[in-house]
This record gives structure tokens, sequence and C-alpha cells, in this order.
């Protein structure tokens, strides 16, 4: 029985192929009407010109843009809606969604069931969402330029690709600006976020809810925080560059068993924003010239942090708790991370320092507290209380200890990331 279904879906797939046509539009023609009138399997090739209305895809089928054709909304409504799977669009320009924040209005919206879908190598501009996909599995999103309507303000706009409710997405080598938050992920698991460019956006990604996911290669800048990862687990965050951001880098917020490794976070307000976090590993990032390198706060603990370089932060870590923060290898591993404000030595030239690193003193807290006491900061009696803190334990405060921090940076090439600060800043 079994054999018999499968050959009879293989005779189905082939007449279907065979059936399939290849049908030209062109200007003048009503878009709306060649889809109605196309079978499912058929080829739309669209012919440059601009074609004014509010399509829908309802079958599978193939929208391929030659000489990149205008798909225009007149301002109202979606400009191209899909609701069959297995459509596929590439080539397009599709443009002037409507406003209704309500209706989340896009330029290209893919409702409930249009599993598998492809969009790839469209411009997708002045759209209020570029890419609204929901309920849709397995789509692939890939090198499409992003714009929203940027003379809005930014509570205004929609977000460049939205995703809610999905699993198996895959959105690959995007250029995203000029949106609310370039990508927006909820309740959305499984997926891919590589290679795509993140910019002049309130979040260049925005993660709710969302579990088993991979963003890597990708770089976010000049937004006001570059990834944000909120109430999620089980992701890897690996090889992104996160930079010029006038706020955070990476936000982790409320994340467990997750690894982030490699990236590079600099010129940022804060590099990494980490609250309510455990159990996640922090490896391999280079973290350079922040205002304040890590902001730890809420309990975060159970972590690994270890391999990565700290480099001419300003501030290198603002931890506030009841109890010291063990960072770096445990005994016996090859070394914790490097800090370019270590102050110890190495007698054995193994390329371990040979005293802990801590991140905070008694001074540091005072000045958190009481922001004017940075007044004082240079003066002999200041100096005099963060000698005093060190020699004497009942004067210490819980830090961040790194017991074996490590001489020399792992990251080479870290002065190419030095001030590439938000523009103004």
């Amino acid at each position: 029985m079994g054999a018999l279904l499968l050959a009879s879906l293989l005779m189905a797939l082939l007449v279907r192929n065979v059936l399939a046509e290849t049908r030209r539009v062109k200007p003048g023609d009503a878009l709306q009407q060649a889809i109605a009138m196309a079978h499912a399997g058929d080829v739309l090739e669209i012919e440059r010109g601009r074609y004014d209305g509010n399509f829908v895809v309802d079958k599978p089928l193939t929208l391929r843009g030659i000489g990149r054709p205008t798909l225009s909304g007149g301002m109202h409504g979606d400009t191209l809606r899909i609701t069959a799977p297995d459509v596929l669009v590439e080539g397009l320009i599709v443009r002037d969604s409507g406003d209704s924040l309500k209706d989340q209005n896009a330029g290209l919206y893919i409702r409930p069931g249009a599993h598998r879908a492809v969009v790839r190598h469209c411009d997708l501009t002045y759209n209020l969402f570029g890419l609204w996909i929901e309920k849709a599995d397995d789509v692939r999103i890939e090198g499409n330029v992003i714009t929203g309507k940027r003379d809005y303000s930014s509570s205004q706009r929609g977000n460049g690709i939205q995703l809610y409710n999905t699993r198996g997405a895959r959105i690959i080598g995007n250029n995203i600006g000029f949106v609310r938050d370039a990508l927006y992920v909820d309740v959305s698991h499984h997926a891919t976020f590589r290679g795509n460019r993140l910019h002049h956006s309130r979040y260049g990604s925005h993660y709710m809810n969302s579990y088993h996911n991979l963003w890597e290669d990708n770089d976010s800048y000049y937004n006001r925080g570059g990834l944000a990862l909120m109430e999620v687990r089980d992701q890897v965050v690996r090889n992104n560059r996160t930079w010029g951001n006038s706020d955070h880098g990476i936000m982790l917020r409320t994340v467990q068993d997750s690894v982030i490794e490699g990236n590079v976070v600099a010129g940022n307000d804060r590099g990494f924003f980490i609250y309510d976090v455990e159990y996640a590993t922090l490896r391999s990032n280079l973290v350079t010239d922040n205002r304040v390198g890590v902001h730890l706060s809420a309990g975060s603990t159970r972590n690994v942090v270890q391999g990565n370089d700290f480099i001419g932060n300003r501030e290198q870590v603002r931890y506030v708790g009841a109890r010291d923060e063990p960072w770096g290898d445990r005994a016996g591993g090859p070394g914790g991370n490097h800090w370019s404000n270590y102050l110890g030595w190495d007698r054995d030239g193994d390329g371990i320092g040979d005293v802990p690193y801590e991140a905070n003193d008694i001074v540091d807290r005072l000045r958190w507290r009481h922001p004017g006491v940075a007044l004082l900061l240079d003066s002999p009696a200041v100096q005099a209380l963060r000698m005093v803190g060190r020699q004497f334990p009942v004067l210490r405060v819980p830090s961040v200890v790194d017991a074996a921090p490590r001489m020399n940076p792992r990251h080479r090439d870290w002065s190419f990331w030095r001030d590439k600060h938000y523009p103004g800043r």
C-alpha cells in the first residue's frame, strides 16, 4: 500500500511538472487576472513596468521579475499576499503598503499555511512591514533589500521581517534598515539567521520566546540596540559583529542553555547587557571600545565566561551583587579572559596572570550609587580608599573575579574595531 501511494504521488508530481507553463505578463496587463488564470506550478514572468494593486497568490506559483518590475500597493492594504504553500517570488520591487499597524500592513504578507514560501532578490521599500510571516514553516527569505518608511517616527514604523509562530525559517543575506526592528522573531523555532546586515533601526534583531535558533555572521550597527535575545533558550550566537549601537551591542535577558561565541562587540554604549541569564557559555568574544564592556545584573550566574578579550572599554564590567561571580576556566584549564587593564604579573611565563583579576572595587560601587564621586576619582583620598579596599577584606565588595586571566589577547586584529561609535558620539 505504501509503495502504491508513493507511486501515485510521484505520478501526480510528474503530471504537474509536464502541465506547468511559463506565462508572460506585460505592462498594461492585469496581474491579478494573470494569477487567477494560472495553474498550480506555473511560472509568471513579469516584465519591467509598474503594476498597481493589492495582489493575492492563492496557489503554488512562481512570480519572477524580468528587469525588476514594480508592484505598488497604493498606500493601502498589503501589496502582495501569499496564502498558498510552495510560492516563489523573485526579482520584484514591492512597495507602498498601507499604514495600519492594527492590520499589520506589509509589502509581502505570508499568511498561515503558506509553507515553504521563498522570497529572494527583491526590493521591499516604503512598506509598513517589509515581510510579515505568520504560521508558515520552512520559509526562505534570501538576498533582499528591505527599507521602511524612514520619514515616519520609529514607533509608527513596522518591522523589516516579522516572524510569528513559525518553524524552520531561513533568513539569509538580507540588508534591512530604517524600520522599527530589522528582525522581529516571536515564538519561532529551529530558524537560521545568517549573513544579514541590520542597521538604522531600534533593534537590529529582537528575539522573544524562540528556541533552537542559529544566529551567525550578521552585522548589526547604528541601531539603538544590536541584538536583543529575551525569554529564550537553546540559542547559538556565533561570529557576528555588533558595533556602533547607541545602547547595547548584545542584550541577553532571561536566557538559558545558550552559546555566545566568536562575536565582535565594539563601540557600543554597553557591549553586553546580561540580565537574568543562567547556564550560558560566553567564549572567544572580542569586547572592545565600549563605554561599559559588560553590564551584569539580576542574578546572572552559573555561566561559563572564558577566552574572551576585554580591551579598552572605559569600564570593563559593571556588576552589583551579593557574592563574587567567578569567570574564566576552572582549575587546570588553559586560562580565563584577557583584560587590558590587568595590573598583575606572570613570573613563570605561562601566559596566565599569577594573581586573579577583580573587575570592581569599593570605589566603583560608590561611583555607581553616587555619580558625583566621579569628580573625585583622581584625588588622593579616593585612591587611598581603593588601596585600603584591596588590603582589608572587610571593605571589599563582591566582584567578577577571573582566577586565571590571560596576559595576551586572542584577537590580534582588535585595534581595527576602535572608534566605530554611533554617529555623533
